[in-house]
């Protein structure tokens, strides 16, 4: 890790794993981690698509639907960014506003002690009895090296649910959004940076993805609500096990 991600690793108590020089018993190679989480309790799906794409609104239509604790890698960097006393506030507000991926370490972290906080509070209903817990965590993973971090540290994820439409609508999507969001990402200058970060790293995952046959992939050009019934099918055969290779509704 670099110094300044030793500091943020700190602040979030998160293990750095490398060795200073001169150290006597430098660490002999690693083995595969454990993940956190058990794959057979846990269900994780991750939900991608570009900037605009509709991911935060399809998540909450189907946390009614299912169940699902849903997570939001920005909004957690965001909560992070505006904490009293965080020492990296504006480190991630500088990233956020650039349209640049906050380094690994952070988010990763950020994401698994939210998943431990949402199992400790007992949740009830479906898929939440036993030590289980179903989450969809939304804009995430956001680069291949944040998706094998997550899948090799915290817990294998089940399927991608890969929202889709084009470059216009996006745009024309996140722009009336920014007349009320108030987020600082949202003009016009920080979207197109965003649109470039989302080509040059973010589809290289969902290609990872695609050769492990776990992306669903869904058109979001369509209404709010034919969009939702096209990601209620796909998640009721997921969960029901009829979803073991790529798809496209």
């Amino acid at each position: 890790m670099s110094p300044i991600i030793d500091k943020i690793a700190e602040a979030l108590h998160i293990k750095s794993h490398h060795h200073k020089d001169g150290d006597a018993n430098p660490p002999a190679e690693q083995s595969q981690p454990t993940p956190v989480f058990d794959a057979n309790k846990i269900t994780v799906l991750f939900v991608l698509g570009g900037p605009g794409a509709g991911k935060g609104t399809q998540c909450a239509n189907l946390v009614k639907d299912f169940g699902f604790c849903h997570l939001s890698a920005g909004d957690l960097l965001r909560a992070e960014q505006n904490r009293p006393g965080s020492t990296y506030g504006e480190m991630i507000r500088t990233y956020i506003k650039e349209g640049q991926i906050v380094p690994m370490e952070v988010t990763v972290k950020l994401l698994e002690n939210a998943m431990k906080d949402a199992l400790a509070e007992g949740r009830e209903g479906e898929g939440w009895a036993d030590g289980r817990g179903r989450f969809l965590i939304d804009g995430f993973p956001r680069k291949m090296d944040q998706a094998v971090m997550f899948d090799e540290q915290v817990c294998p994820s089940s399927m991608v649910l890969f929202f889709t439409t084009t470059e216009d609508e996006m745009l024309k999507r996140l722009l009336e959004r920014g007349k009320t969001s108030g987020r600082e990402d949202d003009n016009e200058e920080s979207i197109k940076k965003r649109f470039h970060v989302y080509k040059e790293q973010t589809m290289p995952v969902i290609e990872h993805y695609n050769k492990l046959h776990k992306v669903a992939e869904i058109d979001a050009t369509a209404t709010i609500d034919e969009v939702h019934e096209k990601a209620k099918v796909v998640v009721a055969k997921i969960f029901a096990g009829e979803v073991s290779q790529n798809v496209t509704v």
